[in-house]
C-alpha cells in the first residue's frame, strides 16, 4: 500500500505548517507517526523475551550494543491475529534518551502533510486513546491515524520508562 500527498497546494497555503510522517499499516488501518521520531527501518528477527512482561512488549534485541524493548503494536491496538511475515518491520524510534522498536505489518511511504490536513480525533477505540492521537489525515481517499507516539510510549501503562530518570 503506497500513499502520496497529492493535494495541489493553494496559493494562500505557501505559508501553511507542514510536517513529515511515515505511514504503515496494521491490520486493515493505515497509521502515521512523525518521521523525527524514527532512527530506522529494520526487518523482523526474534528478540529475547522478557518474564513477567505485558504481552504487546514482544522483547529486547541488542543494537549494536544497545537493549531495545520491542513493541507489537498489533498486539497493543488488539488488531486481528499477530503474524509475522516477510513484510512484518521493526521501526526503531528515539523516545527521548531511549530507543524503543515497534512491530508493524509493513512500512507504506513518508508523506508531508499540511498542518490544515491534519483533523483532531475523538477516541477512536478503547485501545488507543485519544491522548495517543495527534490526528486524523485523508490521503488517496484513504483514512491515516497519526499517532503521538513519544506520548504512548511515554506513558506508565507502557511501562518503558522510569518516570524520574527519564523524564
Amino acid at each position: 500500500m503506497q500513499y502520496a500527498a497529492t493535494a495541489p497546494r493553494a496559493a494562500d497555503d505557501e505559508d501553511s505548517t507542514r510536517q513529515a510522517f511515515l505511514s504503515f499499516v496494521l491490520g486493515d488501518e493505515a497509521y502515521a507517526i512523525d518521521i523525527l521520531k524514527v532512527q530506522e527501518i529494520r526487518g523482523y528477527d526474534p528478540v529475547t523475551s522478557i518474564a513477567n512482561a505485558p504481552a504487546f512488549i514482544k522483547g529486547v534485541i541488542n543494537l549494536r550494543g544497545t537493549i531495545v524493548p520491542i513493541v507489537d503494536l498489533r498486539v497493543k491496538f488488539g488488531v486481528g491475529r499477530v503474524e509475522y511475515t516477510p513484510f512484518t518491520v521493526v521501526i526503531i524510534l528515539n523516545i527521548g534518551p531511549r530507543v524503543v522498536g515497534i512491530v508493524v505489518d509493513s512500512v507504506s511511504d513518508v508523506l508531508d502533510l499540511p498542518a490544515r490536513d491534519i483533523h483532531p480525533a475523538t477516541e477512536i477505540s478503547n485501545q488507543i486513546g485519544a491522548g495517543f492521537l495527534l490526528g486524523l489525515a485523508t490521503v488517496d481517499a484513504q483514512m491515516l491515524i497519526l499517532l503521538d507516539i513519544e506520548r504512548m510510549m511515554r506513558s506508565p501503562e507502557m511501562a518503558l520508562f522510569d518516570s524520574d530518570a527519564d523524564s
